[in-house]
């Protein structure tokens, strides 16, 4: 039986094997001392890089991530929600484009 609702970890697990079939790196992201980061920092070729938080489908980020997220964007940053696979996959195929 096909899972319709797979976990966050599985779609990011999806979305960073494929990035990295595509020549870039997908680094877990944590900052202690600052809440709300999204999950991944991807750095691709041509000094691309983008953030990407994943959620179950459906799913919202949290206030403390959306003011997180605000807060990257308004230093220029692509911040990205992504709550499946081929919406993943469109994230890193558009940004690889760059």
């Amino acid at each position: 039986m096909k899972n319709d609702n797979p976990l966050e970890k599985d779609i990011e697990s999806k979305v960073c094997a494929y990035a990295r079939s595509k020549g870039a790196e997908a680094y877990k992201f944590t900052s202690p001392a600052r809440a709300g980061c999204p999950d991944r920092l991807f750095v691709a070729p041509k000094g691309v890089i983008f953030f990407s938080e994943f959620k179950r489908k459906g799913e919202k980020p949290t206030p403390q991530q959306e003011r997180e997220h605000t807060r990257l964007r308004l230093l220029g940053q692509r911040v990205y929600v992504i709550d499946n696979v081929e919406d993943g996959k469109r994230m890193v195929d558009m940004e690889m484009s760059r």
